[in-house]
């Protein structure tokens, strides 16, 4: 059994003192797989040194996350422009918009994404959406962004069920994270009623631990919590949803995975 941690930062310096230690621990609870979404200039060095030291493990992705987006965006725009044209990514992400604590830098952020998701079409790579309090904005921003054959997760979801819809109509993946295990979070209900080959699975490590962890430093060994709490309410065993959820990871990114007896 496998599973695929779609999005976690363990390149943040909340692992800096057991960061081996904690891929040792994933590894022990079979997530076999994480993808690494890049902030900013700030965090490149850290991100692409993690993915360079552990090539078969960490995934890499290429983009600046709305909250890093203010004055200097084009600036920050320019060092992810530059580094896809010299570096092979999985993905261009997190990218978004994030209208939750400040709305300083609203333009900004939007005219960041169209053109971090305009260069996702012209090099063919799946995005990872951002969309805290934006849920509207961004979908009338990918209209507007008018790139064909689009795809990718809208991370970190937690919206209601005709959000999850208007994501899959429009071929996207939700990913679910430690919330799916909240009390009173609501995504239970919404999640219930949505097939799992719609879904992968996410820590957002070191932020929003699952329960029975909550409160604590998330990792990717707790997307096992995730991962049967995701089986408890479809129904679906729990070897089965990390089957599914893995081959949605390996389909998004366009990844084959090699036979395990080659």
């Amino acid at each position: 059994m496998k599973l695929t941690d779609t999005h976690c930062h363990l390149f943040l310096p909340e692992f800096d003192t057991d960061r081996a230690e904690t891929i040792r621990r994933a590894l022990d609870s079979e997530v076999t797989r994480i993808f690494l979404p890049n902030v900013d200039s700030g965090t490149t060095e850290q991100w692409l040194g993690l993915a360079k030291t552990y090539p078969a493990y960490c995934f890499p992705m290429m983009g600046l996350h709305p909250t890093s987006v203010e004055e200097d965006y084009r600036q920050e725009l320019d060092h992810v422009a530059d580094w896809l044209a010299k570096h092979h990514f999985y993905g261009i992400g997190e990218i978004g918009i994030d209208l939750y604590h400040d709305q300083t830098f609203k333009s900004e952020q939007e005219d960041a994404f169209i053109t971090q998701i305009r260069w996702a079409g012209e090099l063919n790579l799946p995005v990872v959406i951002h969309t805290r309090n934006s849920f509207h904005e961004t979908i009338r921003l990918l209209d507007r962004a008018r790139v064909d054959n689009l795809t990718g997760i809208f991370h970190c979801f937690t919206g209601s069920s005709d959000e999850a819809n208007e994501v899959i109509n429009r071929g996207f993946y939700l990913g679910i994270g430690g919330v799916l295990t909240f009390k009173n979070s609501g995504l239970a209900e919404v999640v219930s009623r949505i097939d799992p080959r719609h879904l992968v699975l996410e820590t957002d490590a070191p932020y929003l631990a699952p329960a029975p962890k909550r409160g604590k430093r998330n990792e990717p060994s707790y997307l096992r919590y995730t991962a049967k709490k995701l089986a408890e309410i479809t129904g679906v065993p729990f070897q089965q949803i990390a089957e599914i959820t893995t081959a949605n990871s390996l389909k998004i990114f366009n990844i084959t995975e090699q036979p395990e007896n080659s």
